[in-house]
């Protein structure tokens, strides 16, 4: 078994790591039982130099990260934090344990839009937005984004619970 990580200012892939207790070999290990290659070759020299930032995560080690770490919300943090196009204007989903707060964030919203559902059919009628609907329009888009975001937090809940369970059967 590995030493213990004493490293403050751990970043998320190594703080992901720390809660499942696993030395780096032990990740590598459990990366290339699961992954079988199919996502790239993580082993333990690779896992020291992206929790280490000294070299830029990519895309497939983040998939096998995510994976083998039962955290889905890996793959979201890099998208907004790390890849190029996604750091421009991919939003960061908050992940929740807790699904009762997800599915009432996810009535409040669908319910502010329900509201709202008369105006944006007149702001959309004649397929143009002039200057008096932007600011109405600007406040269902504003919804609209908590909808998208609550539906992302319950995918990864979703696929988080779907993970778990498969490990206890």
């Amino acid at each position: 078994m590995g030493r213990k990580s004493t490293k403050e200012n751990k970043n998320v892939y190594q703080e992901a790591r720390d809660a499942l207790g696993w030395s780096r070999e032990k990740a590598a290990d459990e990366i290339l039982k699961i992954e079988n290659g199919r996502y790239g070759y993580v082993d333990k020299y690779k896992l020291v130099k992206i929790e280490d930032e000294s070299i830029k995560i990519q895309p497939e080690d983040i998939v096998a990260l995510s994976k083998v770490y039962n955290k889905p919300e890996l793959r979201n943090y890099y998208c907004c934090h790390q890849c190029d196009i996604g750091a421009i204007d991919a939003p960061e989903v908050i992940y929740k344990d807790n699904v009762h707060e997800i599915l009432v964030n996810m009535a409040i919203s669908l319910e502010s839009v329900n509201a709202k559902k008369t105006r944006l059919m007149e702001i959309l009628a004649d397929g143009r937005v002039d200057d008096t609907e932007i600011p109405d329009l600007d406040k269902i888009l504003e919804e609209l984004e908590k909808i998208s975001m609550t539906v992302e937090a319950i995918q990864l809940w979703c696929e988080k619970a779907k993970r778990l369970g498969s490990e206890n059967n």
